[in-house]
């Protein structure tokens, strides 16, 4: 497939007239041909009035043809998949490897939520029949299902150019609600971004379905973000990326005459808890285990280990030995974007200028441009409660280790910590009592809990839960990895006394989609 670099509006391919975004190997510094010009609002608008337009169709698809689509979708990603690794070493500095893992996870969870839609619990159908003769008040027929929210914004993010952008977890679920949705593609890798839009813009006319159901654009900035997340078109938007950015998009998506959900990831330090007794027995391989995740893929995940919390004594001594002797071997990994390593280079500059914080080791310094060179760093719980600057976010391979003096004060930083994603517990069964009283905590500061692993990696499932209180999303209530992420783009809607022939085939009597309901209180097998 020749990359031309227009934006894909509909089914029209559009060359922009703004700044020119070119991707830049973070590798060798190289800018990538071709250039992608930015939109204007009059392509925003344009893609709006496509998807408003398509949206009142899509969202009443058959179960069975929007699952299809959705796995279409998939297809046409496969079948350009090649390429689309080639062109993402390019843009990313990422290998092979982790780009063809994470095609196939896009791929795959295309093909979960396609199951979904088939299964149609995400209805959540409830049927509430008439009672006409009902004491001391008869009751009317009520019946209620979810309907898709709206035409969805979704912003790409830079550290997954596959499982979080165009085609990731927020398109996915939003495409399987009935949203129309419109990406716009994040600057560091916009290539993949055209192959991947244009394997759904391919989906799309196979599947006969109106062409606003998918739009992608292209802008430098934060016009044409603010443009479509302030259109009276877009009724939700997904987010992942800086808080910064993020907070600036949800104070425009909340100050519109409409306000609208905007779902955004922003920040995670994910405290790993080192317990007392796991601790003192495998000190040594939990250091080297540590590093291994911290390092993985230059630290850019946002469920990377930022924070290690523990007692102190000779078992975090050795642990603390253990961790700068594998930062040794912890390979300098080349980051994302050069934007991203001038923030990593910054944020560790800023540790090292700490009085509160003290270098414990640093990894090798690497040869190549952008390199991310690990490290590690010490302070004390009340220096850390005590400094703002010790509970931000290190976007990298780089951790921070919380030495407290006893579990109470384990428990006084857990309740320091600002919503995460993630909350760690290495544990063995000695240490139940105390997790048990830490564990009211994490559940308020987490939206996953784990235990005896590493935060980093994400399964994409039906338990799964990828959110967390502020700031690591703007909604706490929600999550964007998993089955679940579905309900972020719908609403209920309630049906009363409206005859048989009029209802949505979900509601009718004779329930032609044969979706499991919740009928007068019992739910039908």
């Amino acid at each position: 497939m020749q990359l031309t670099g227009e934006l894909l509006i509909g089914q029209t391919a559009v060359k922009g007239s703004q700044k020119t975004v070119k991707a830049i190997n973070p590798a060798t510094g190289e800018s990538l041909e071709p250039g992608y010009p930015g939109g204007t609002r009059a392509e925003v608008d344009r893609a709006c009035e496509l998807a408003w337009a398509a949206f009142d169709t899509f969202r009443e698809t058959s179960l069975e043809d929007r699952a299809r689509f959705l796995e279409t979708v998939a297809d046409e990603i496969e079948a350009v998949g090649d390429q689309i690794t080639e062109r993402g070493v390019q843009e990313t500095g990422l290998p092979e490897a982790r780009l063809n893992g994470e095609r196939g996870r896009t791929c795959n969870q295309l093909r979960l939520f396609a199951r979904v839609v088939r299964d149609g619990e995400w209805l959540d159908v409830r049927v509430d029949p008439a009672k006409p003769d009902r004491a001391p008040m008869p009751r009317a027929d009520l019946r209620q299902r979810h309907i898709a929210l709206g035409p969805v914004a979704v912003f790409g993010a830079s550290n997954f150019p596959l499982a979080f952008s165009v085609a990731g977890g927020d398109t996915a679920s939003a495409l399987a609600a009935g949203c129309p949705v419109i990406v716009k593609a994040h600057g560091a890798h916009p290539g993949v971004s055209e192959l991947v839009g244009r394997a759904i813009q391919s989906a799309v006319a196979k599947c006969n379905l109106p062409e606003g159901v998918f739009s992608l654009l292209y802008g430098s900035g934060r016009d044409i973000g603010t443009a479509l997340v302030t259109d009276s078109r877009i009724k939700a938007a997904g987010f992942t990326g800086s808080r910064q950015g993020g907070l600036a998009l949800w104070k425009a998506a909340q100050e519109r005459a409409e306000p609208i959900p905007f779902y955004a990831e922003m920040s995670s330090i994910n405290p790993v808890f080192l317990m007392a007794d796991k601790l003192e027995r495998e000190a040594q391989a939990l250091g080297e285990a540590f590093i291994g995740s911290l390092n993985m893929n230059a630290g850019q995940f946002c469920t990377n280990p930022g924070l290690v919390v523990a007692v102190k004594g000779e078992a975090l001594e050795t642990f603390k030995r253990s961790a700068v002797a594998a930062l040794d071997n912890a390979a300098a990994n080349t980051m994302l974007t050069p934007g991203i390593h001038d923030a990593y280079v910054e944020a560790v500059k800023a540790l090292d200028a700490s009085s509160t914080a003290e270098r414990l080791g640093q990894g090798p310094a690497g040869e190549g441009e952008n390199a991310c060179q690990a490290g590690l760093f010490a302070t004390s719980a009340q220096h850390f409660i005590n400094d703002e600057a010790l509970s931000q976010e290190v976007f990298g391979s780089t951790s921070l280790i919380i030495e407290c003096d006893s579990l109470d004060e384990v428990k006084q930083v857990a309740e320091h910590l600002e919503g995460q994603l993630t909350a760690t517990l290495q544990m063995s069964d000695n240490d139940h009592a105390d997790v048990k009283a830490l564990l009211p905590t994490l559940e308020r500061k987490a939206g996953r809990i784990l235990v005896n692993g590493w935060p980093t990696g994400v399964e994409v499932c039906d338990a799964m839960v990828h959110g967390g209180p502020f700031p690591a999303t703007s909604d706490t209530r929600t999550t964007s990895v998993g089955t679940a992420a579905i309900h972020r783009f719908l609403r209920p809607v309630c049906y009363q006394s409206l005859p048989d022939a009029l209802l949505p085939d979900a509601l009718k009597e004779s329930n032609p989609l044969g979706v499991r309901r919740l009928v007068d209180g019992s739910r039908e097998h």
